[in-house]
């Protein structure tokens, strides 16, 4: 499956209203039909031979093709139950029964990532909120989108160099454009987060962007002291290795690969992240390569119960072909009333909002 940008416009009749909504598919590239040949049988054929082309060696791609295989087998990790997964991933949502994702708490309507973040949402409809795992220079797990506090505070500096004392002298309010409602509100440790999740009863989608080790071990301690956790929350992350940590460290967790085509070579907004040419041409070939790995090999090595992809790639293509393998898909970060329209009578699935309330520029 690989998802390459070839935008498309359709129209939607709905009560006499044409409402356009953006698709980019991959039939406009390969046959849909031809990428639904999805047995194992079929990529280890074609490595094999690729190996052969490249090797002029059929002993050397036999070998290679029987390691990578051999290794699949003995070390993937089988997804949770379906029934589990189904728990946190259809909560009899509202919305006519789609999971909508408070993206950082709903960062339009109240500060990202905050305590008041995860009560706005809660109180304006939103089934669950998706909070971003950070550490502390003493290792105390907070959270926070960014790096630094520059983007959404009063202070400055990267995260990981600073205490938690602090941290919570800092007005995580102050870049806000509802600062003055929520004038002096804290940045949360991630406990504190998860107990006002828990209170609200909203789902947790706890997103992880690096440092493996630390957060599958301060996660599995906090899986551990509220199991209410394994039926309400989900692990997701753009690394395959943090979901694959994860999964060894507690194997009991509900995990999702985030993904969006050509993260390596463009910003969200689409341009270059390379200003050379062979750099540019060099990272398209590795972002084709990662695509056609999430697809077909990191999804079943790590067992994910969900793949988080960016709203523009989706389809009902492409989410029929990861409902075949068992492995619901989840849009970001879906914010016009045209979208989320789209999102819950089309497409029947879940997705990430920044606001629950108003209707406004989509968001990369």
């Amino acid at each position: 499956m690989i998802c390459l940008p070839a935008p498309c416009e359709c129209y939607l009749q709905n009560n006499g209203l044409k409402r356009r909504v953006f698709q980019r598919t991959v039939r406009d590239i390969i046959p849909f039909k031809m990428l639904q040949i999805g047995d194992e049988v079929v990529y280890f054929s074609a490595l094999f031979l690729l190996v052969v082309l490249g090797t002029r060696s059929a002993t050397g791609a036999s070998l290679l093709t029987a390691f990578l295989y051999v290794f699949m087998v003995m070390f993937r990790f089988p997804p949770v139950p379906a029934d589990q997964a189904g728990r946190v991933l259809r909560p009899g949502a509202p919305s006519g029964g789609v999971l909508v994702v408070a993206h950082r708490g709903g960062s339009h309507d109240a500060p990202e990532n905050t305590l008041a973040a995860i009560r706005e949402a809660s109180r304006n409809g939103a089934t669950g909120v998706e909070l971003d795992l950070s550490f502390t220079a003493e290792g105390v797990p907070v959270l926070m989108h960014d790096e630094t506090v520059d983007r959404t505070t009063n202070g400055s500096g990267p995260v990981s160099k600073l205490q938690l004392a602090q941290l919570k002298r800092l007005d995580a309010a102050a870049r806000h454009r509802l600062r003055d409602k929520y004038s002096g509100e804290k940045v949360p440790t991630l406990q504190e987060a998860v107990e006002e999740s828990i209170r609200e009863q909203l789902t947790i989608f706890f997103n992880v962007k690096g440092q493996p080790d630390k957060a599958a071990s301060v996660l599995h301690e906090m899986y551990k002291k509220f199991p209410v956790l394994y039926n309400s929350s989900i692990v997701s992350s753009f690394e395959p290795k943090v979901i694959y940590k994860m999964r060894q460290t507690d194997p009991n967790v509900v995990t999702a690969l985030i993904h969006r085509p050509w993260r390596l070579s463009r910003f969200t907004d689409g341009a270059p992240r390379s200003l050379s040419i062979s750099g540019q041409v060099w990272t398209g070939v590795l972002d084709i390569l990662l695509d056609w790995a999430h697809h077909h090999i990191l999804w079943k090595l790590c067992g994910v119960s969900a793949i988080l992809m960016q709203k523009d790639y989706i389809s009902l293509d492409y989410v029929q072909y990861w409902a075949e393998r068992g492995v619901e898909v989840v849009g970001w970060t879906v914010n016009t009333a045209v979208e989320k329209d789209f999102y819950q009578n089309m497409l029947k699935i879940g997705y990430l909002t920044d606001s629950l309330l108003e209707d406004f520029d989509p968001q990369y």
